[in-house]
């Protein structure tokens, strides 16, 4: 009996660790047929025409107590068309390798991972980000690429009067020799929503974007301003909006130049349209017009 009531003890404990850890299996599978500017009609998975890359990911977190956590995420892209990887970097988990540790006074996170710049533009941005984004394909999300190796960083907490930020380190050693910092600041509070980013590589100039967004519950608008001043100096606003018909979603955006100096000044344009099939699967059709040439995409996404 005292066994039995050991053995049970034991059994109830083990339970209870495994309680407090868990690991979670998600991806996206995107497909669909693609038009780019200059290039025959094609399969597409992970092109600009794709609302989202298809990928796999595995994110991990465990409870160690006292409000404190820690996690790991790591994820991969790959292509729909043949199986093969389809990394956002230099290798196999390309598009995410890091791990954090947090609690109630923020997060703590190493490693290469979306960049706050990127976090500061998606709090705005009235596709989600997709890749086919008018504001990503024209100035980059807060004037730069959307993520960052070897970065270190700290997020303060959500729920500060609906502010938070983060800022993120690379060392120049990590970064060809040059460090590079990389920030936001995120206001979040009913129907109302803006983000500032900004970034800098040691002896470049600055990138900052400066956005924000309105939901009136059916309609939404969204406007910004970016200067991407590292490399060549590209700087303009967007200006669009987003109307709900219930499973039906329209987006149209609109992205002008006010300083390019790699030579004409373009006006970008984005006319989006989404279905919802399910919470997790919808269709979308897509046409962006990007520095003088017409993209078109037609596809079907799924979250797992």
């Amino acid at each position: 009996m005292k066994k039995s009531l050991i053995a049970l003890a034991v059994l109830a404990a083990s339970g209870a660790a495994m309680a407090q850890s868990s690991v979670t299996l998600y991806g996206v599978a995107d497909a669909g047929v693609v038009k780019l500017n200059g290039q025959s009609t094609q399969m597409g998975s992970s092109s600009t025409l794709n609302n989202g890359g298809s990928r796999l990911g595995v994110r991990g977190v465990e409870d160690l107590g006292g409000g404190l956590k820690a996690g790991f995420n790591f994820e991969t892209g790959l292509s729909l068309e043949d199986g093969s990887t389809a990394t956002a970097g230099a290798g196999f988990w390309g598009r995410a390798a890091n791990m954090w540790v947090g609690g109630n006074w923020g997060t703590f996170k190493m490693g290469r991972t979306l960049t706050p710049s990127f976090y500061g533009a998606a709090a705005w941005e009235l596709t989600g980000t997709a890749n086919y984004s008018v504001v990503g394909n024209t100035f980059g999300y807060g004037g730069a690429g959307a993520r960052n190796s070897s970065q270190f960083s700290y997020a303060t907490p959500a729920g500060l009067g609906g502010f938070s930020a983060e800022l993120g380190y690379i060392a120049k050693a990590d970064n060809g020799g040059n460090a590079k910092w990389d920030g936001n600041l995120v206001y979040k509070n009913g129907p109302i929503a803006a983000g500032l980013s900004a970034n800098q590589v040691r002896g470049d100039k600055a990138n900052w974007a400066l956005g924000g967004k309105y939901n009136f519950g059916t309609f939404a608008v969204a406007a910004s301003y970016t200067a991407r001043r590292a490399g060549v100096n590209r700087e303009g606003f967007t200006i669009g909006g987003t109307a709900n018909f219930g499973a039906f979603t329209v987006t149209a955006d609109i992205a002008r130049d006010r300083k390019n100096d790699a030579g004409k000044k373009y006006t970008n344009f984005l006319l989006e349209g989404k279905y919802a099939l399910s919470k997790r699967t919808f269709v979308y059709v897509a046409g962006l017009r990007l520095d003088g040439g017409n993209n078109y995409g037609l596809g079907v996404r799924h979250n797992f």
